[in-house]
Parts: structure tokens; C-alpha cells; sequence
């Protein structure tokens, strides 16, 4: 008995392995998967038999261009499974949704309009992905995970979302009805926080052992904090994988909260803020100095705290003023910081928000799929 359960776990565990690489590298030959993962011919070949046997892996052609047989080319099927990311907001459009294939690449994208004060989130939700799977002509049932951005902050001890500010979103089981309504996971994190994951993959944080994301929007502030790993010398190859803190009660990042003179940093630097500032002053220069300078006040505690290596300037002022204002701050920063921090404007083309959910969504789908892999079969 043990010996029949030692054999069944090491196949699925080999069966893991070839789909992990498979997730990460693409489409790979046989024999660069048994290079990836030590494992013998005889034991690929098996491991590649079953994961095509359940629809999870498929021949997609042949290596060509080299001397011999051309070898067959595997890939992860696409359509497997689905994530879908959603973005929560307080504003026109109320939903903005994705859907990815397991490969990752988005197959539909919806905005919606939806009254929440009229319309429960529960319905809006299942509907935007019954809408987003009709666009894409897809099944519903490959859907695994849904991933939700949201301004506000998740609580995982009451599973409740604080700091809302859309009708409904703070209702206490609302996460749980959801996933009940769904039938599948459906996380939910901070929009800044997983805006920061988009920036970490594809934007101006691509390079950085850490950072800092400071979020300027349309509707408030955030910051989210990568601490890949370490905020210290730790060389990049031996660092982990991308972490954000969340804090306790899901609400780090909180950064409008911090008292600033007579009121706080969301006095200074939000929305209604920057609108002022914008109907005040004649010339963009004159502006962004004294936007910059208002910046800083927030952003020197932040540097003083942490000490990150690089702060990213994201959200919609980010993108609205570009490099001038990240240059702006760097002077500012010079004269009020005691560390020198790079600061560096966001480079995520689109809604940053969404494009993590996204990423967050098909990680969660392959770790599952991993997870469920590595438990043999009895």
C-alpha cells in the first residue's frame, strides 16, 4: 500500500512538474522538458500522455530548423480554464471586466454600466460574467476563478470589504455570497495593490528588487508595497517572488489618512485637490511644481519609513501629466527627503487595476490546477 501510494504521488507530482514548465516556458519539446526537469524520457513521455488525457496539454506542431526527426512541440490548451478580472469602481464605468484564458491572453473585455444603488453587486457580478464568456464564445464552466479590484480594503478575518465607497461592496457576506452565486474562488484585493502587480510585470517596476507604488486617481489615493522579498541587499536571482504587504486588516497603503498640517495628504493630492490646483494655475509648469511639492509632503514619510529603491507615480494624474511630473517630484524629493529614492512615473499602458486582477486571476487558476495535480488519484 504505501509503495502503490509512493508511485502515484511521484506521478503526479512528475505530472505538476511538465505543466509548471509548460504554464511558464510556453510550448516545449519533450526533450526540453526532461532538461527542465531532470525526470527520464520514459517518465515525460507518461507525464505528457496523461496531462493530454485530461485536457490540459495539447500537441501544437513540430520543431523544425534542426538536424533528425522534428520533435513534436507541446503547450498548455488555452481553453482549459478561464479567469476573469474585475474592476470595482465609484465612478462611470461602474465595472470594467476581462476574460484570460489559461495561456494568460485576454479574450474579452467589457465596460458596465451599473447603478449600485439600484442593482446588487452579487447579480451585477454573475452577469458581467455571463456577458464576458458570450463575447468571447466560450463555455461558462471552464471559469475557475474571478478576481475582484476594489477601492477599499479586504479583510480576511471578516471576509468583508472596509473603506467602499460603492453601494453594497461593504455589505457583511457579500464576498461569500458571491463565490456561492458563481460557484467558483473569487478574490478580492486593494486596486492600487494589484495595480502594483501589473507594474512589477509589465510596467516601470519590471527591474526593481522593490518598490513602492504611489496611486494618484480620479477617485483617491493609495500605495501599495512590493517588497520583493527585501528591502535590503539581498541579490535580485536569490529574491523571492513579488510580495505585497497588506497589513493586518487588508488596509496598508492607506496613505490619504496621513495628517498633514491641518488636514491630510487626500487634501492635498486627491481628486478635488488636483482639480483646484489644475483651474488655478495658468501654465503646466507653475502647476506641476506645486503639485509636486504636495507630493513630496506624503511621499518623504514613505521614502523615511521604508526605504524602497524606487517609487512608481501611477494612477490617472500619472498618466495624465506624465514624465514632467515625475521629474518635478525628483527635485522636490531633493530638497526634502534624507534619501535618495529613484522615483519613476508608471509605463502600464491602460487600466492598471484590471491588468493585475487579471494576472492575479490566472495565477490563482494554475495554482489550482497545480495543486490539484500533485494530489494522486486513489
Amino acid at each position: 500500500m504505501v509503495l502503490g501510494g509512493s508511485s502515484k504521488l511521484l506521478k503526479a507530482l512528475n505530472e505538476a512538474a511538465a505543466l509548471g514548465h509548460l504554464l511558464d516556458h510556453g510550448e516545449l519539446t519533450r526533450a526540453e522538458l526532461r532538461d527542465l526537469t531532470g525526470l527520464s524520457k520514459p517518465t515525460v513521455s507518461e507525464a505528457i500522455r496523461r496531462l493530454t488525457e485530461v485536457g490540459l496539454v495539447a500537441g501544437v506542431g513540430h520543431e523544425t530548423g534542426r538536424p533528425g526527426p522534428n520533435a513534436e512541440v507541446y503547450a498548455v490548451r488555452a481553453d482549459a480554464a478561464y479567469a476573469v478580472a474585475m474592476s470595482v469602481r465609484d465612478h462611470a464605468p461602474a465595472l470594467t471586466a476581462a476574460l484570460h484564458d489559461l495561456r494568460g491572453a485576454q479574450r474579452a473585455h467589457l465596460e458596465v454600466p451599473v447603478d449600485f444603488t439600484r442593482t446588487d453587486p452579487v447579480s451585477a457580478v454573475d452577469e458581467t460574467v455571463a456577458a464576458l464568456c458570450e463575447a468571447a464564445g466560450v463555455s461558462r464552466e471552464p471559469v475557475a476563478h474571478v478576481q475582484l479590484a476594489v477601492a477599499g480594503a479586504f479583510d480576511p478575518r471578516d471576509r468583508v470589504i472596509h473603506h467602499v465607497d460603492v453601494p453594497g461592496w461593504s455589505r457583511p457576506g457579500l464576498v461569500d455570497e458571491l463565490g456561492a452565486r458563481l460557484g467558483v474562488t473569487v478574490g478580492v484585493d486593494n486596486d492600487v495593490n494589484l495595480a502594483a502587480l501589473a507594474e512589477r510585470a509589465h510596467g516601470a517596476a519590471q527591474e526593481a528588487d522593490a518598490f513602492a507604488l504611489l496611486w494618484i486617481g480620479d477617485s483617491g489615493l493609495g500605495l501599495a508595497i512590493d517588497l520583493g522579498g527585501s528591502f535590503g541587499a539581498q541579490p535580485r536571482q536569490a529574491r523571492a517572488a513579488a510580495s505585497l504587504l497588506r497589513g493586518a486588516r487588508g488596509g496598508a497603503g492607506e496613505i490619504g489618512y496621513i495628517p498633514v498640517g491641518d488636514g491630510d495628504f487626500h487634501d492635498l493630492v486627491g481628486p478635488d485637490a488636483v482639480r483646484a490646483l489644475a483651474a488655478r494655475y495658468d501654465t503646466r509648469d507653475e502647476l506641476l511644481k506645486e503639485l509636486a511639492g504636495r507630493i513630496v509632503l506624503g511621499l518623504a514619510a514613505v521614502v523615511a519609513v521604508l526605504d524602497p529603491p524606487l517609487v512608481v507615480i501611477g494612477g490617472e494624474v500619472a498618466r495624465a501629466y506624465g514624465e514632467p511630473l515625475g521629474d518635478a517630484v525628483v527635485k522636490a524629493m531633493s530638497h526634502a527627503a534624507p534619501l535618495e529614492t529613484a522615483i519613476a512615473v508608471s509605463t502600464v499602458d491602460g487600466d492598471a487595476p484590471l491588468l493585475g486582477a487579471g494576472d492575479a486571476a490566472v495565477t490563482a487558476v494554475r495554482e489550482t490546477l497545480l495543486a490539484a495535480l500533485r494530489q494522486p488519484t486513489p
